[in-house]
């Protein structure tokens, strides 16, 4: 019932934050299940629910979403799933918990600090290498959005295009770790308890709502920054708990 419980608030919380700021499940679910559940078994749960939230996201901004650079990021994001799946097979989850606390932090880091160093790019490549970078750490950390946003940044895409087109790639980069990661036996989330699925989509729903009346009265950047310090005190403890585990 504590799991149930850890989740309902967890996903409320996220979804919330995902539809004013474009992300947020990832964010904060993943370092919190990472702890509760597990760093496989845990970021798997948050691929899938990040994926049907998503889902219910991308339905309220669907006008907004640029199809053309989803299909060119998107595209690609299992290009880096699979080398992220490899890792998980030879790692220890001790080491794995250091990889996905490591790979939040730096990842919020950069998107945080680094914007003045981010040089301007253009073109297909930038975006398609930042879809195969996604990949990887969302089957690892459960996270895409952040690296995204890095390419969002040098490329000067508008906010608003971005953050609705972060949905449908969500959604790819959900289903795309999810599927490889069960298929070739990475991790089991079959013994976990059944009640986690209903309450998250309950919570999806409330949340999404609430997010919709905020998103008109918060400013975008506030939010996401608010999210950003949430993910990165998990990151911070999941970091420190695999390197306790190692000691």
């Amino acid at each position: 019932m504590e799991l149930i419980l850890l989740v309902f608030v967890t996903i409320l919380i996220g979804s919330c934050m995902q539809r004013v700021s474009g992300m947020g499940v990832g964010l904060i679910g993943g370092p919190v299940l990472s702890i509760a559940i597990g760093p496989v078994e845990g970021i798997m749960v948050i691929n899938a629910l990040a994926a049907i939230n998503a889902a219910m996201s991308t339905v309220t901004v669907r006008r907004d979403v640029d199809w053309g650079k989803f299909a060119l990021i998107g595209s690609v994001m299992v290009l880096g799933a699979v080398p992220g799946t490899w890792l998980i097979h030879v790692m220890s989850p001790a080491v794995l918990q250091v990889v996905v606390g490591a790979l939040l932090l730096i990842a919020l880091g950069v998107t945080s600090f680094g914007k003045r160093f981010i040089p301007a790019v253009s073109g297909r490549l930038p975006a398609a290498v930042s879809g195969v970078i996604g990949g990887f750490s969302n089957t690892l950390a459960g996270v895409a959005g952040p690296v995204i946003t890095v390419y969002a940044q040098a490329s000067r895409w508008d906010q608003r295009t971005f953050a609705a087109t972060l949905q449908p790639l969500f959604i790819v980069s959900g289903l795309v770790s999810f599927a490889i990661k069960y298929f070739t036996g990475a991790g089991d989330i079959s013994s976990e308890p059944w009640g986690i699925w209903p309450a998250a989509v309950v919570a999806m729903v409330i949340g999404i709502a609430v997010g919709m009346v905020f998103s008109r009265r918060i400013d975008r950047e506030k939010a996401r920054m608010l999210a950003v310090s949430m993910a990165a005190l998990g990151g911070v403890t999941v970091l420190v708990r695999g390197i306790l585990s190692l000691m």
